[in-house]
């Protein structure tokens, strides 16, 4: 079996797949890059949806300022993240959806500064605008799209964001290969394109490779 990762795994990643007799091609089908930002207006709590916010942040000359403030995160790599470097987690969901739940319902009173990147979703912020929370956001990092061509076919797609998503099919059709998505917002941007969809249980790469192997066993 034949499967493409939209992103290059890192070698405990790969290993499991290899393992199991799978044949790996990988490309980055999104780039990252960090943008000039100052921490001037940043609020009593702090919001990140993603470890390439936090790892923008980390590079910051005045990060010691925000060591003080609440955290609530999306994701447990992001939450792991934040902890190793010292900043303490109120709350952390798998879902921007599941957040803003929390948010708008039990810590509403605060105000909240959201580092986020330019291609982010407005789950999060159209929920705290609804609700009437106090907060800004401040773009930390810039998603480039990389579309390629992948020449052949392939049994399965591995994605892991909705960036990816529409990189890959910037060049690519989806014909009866299995998508395994990491989560339900990636999985949406998949919508009418395909219904062979694979949703990892938990979303991280970890969980969209061990969906896989189970599938394929």
């Amino acid at each position: 079996m034949k499967i493409l990762a939209t992103k290059i795994l890192t070698e405990s990643q790969k290993k499991p797949l290899i393992e199991a007799g799978l044949e790996l091609i990988e490309n980055d089908f999104i780039s990252t890059q960090i943008k000039p930002f100052d921490l001037k207006n940043t609020n009593e709590s702090l919001i990140f949806t993603s470890q390439n916010s936090v790892e923008c942040i980390l590079k910051h000359p005045e990060l010691e300022t925000l060591k003080a403030k609440k955290i609530y995160c999306v994701g447990i790599k992001t939450k792991n993240l934040l902890t190793e470097n010292g900043f303490e987690v109120i709350a952390y969901t798998g879902y921007a959806a599941d957040l803003a739940e929390i948010i708008t319902l039990i810590y509403k009173s605060e105000s909240y500064t959201f580092f986020s990147g330019n291609k982010r979703r407005d789950t999060l912020p159209d929920a705290l605008k609804e609700a009437g929370v106090i907060f800004n956001e401040i773009e930390v990092y810039e998603t480039t799209l990389t579309p390629q061509k992948i020449k052949g076919t392939v049994d399965a797609v591995l994605f892991f964001s909705p960036s990816g998503v529409e990189s890959y099919l910037a060049d690519n059709k989806l014909k009866n290969e299995i998508c395994f998505c990491i989560g339900e917002t990636t999985a949406s941007a998949l919508e009418n394109k395909t219904k062979n969809i694979v949703i990892a249980d938990q979303p991280t790469i970890e969980d969209v490779i061990e969906v896989v192997i189970e599938e394929y066993k």
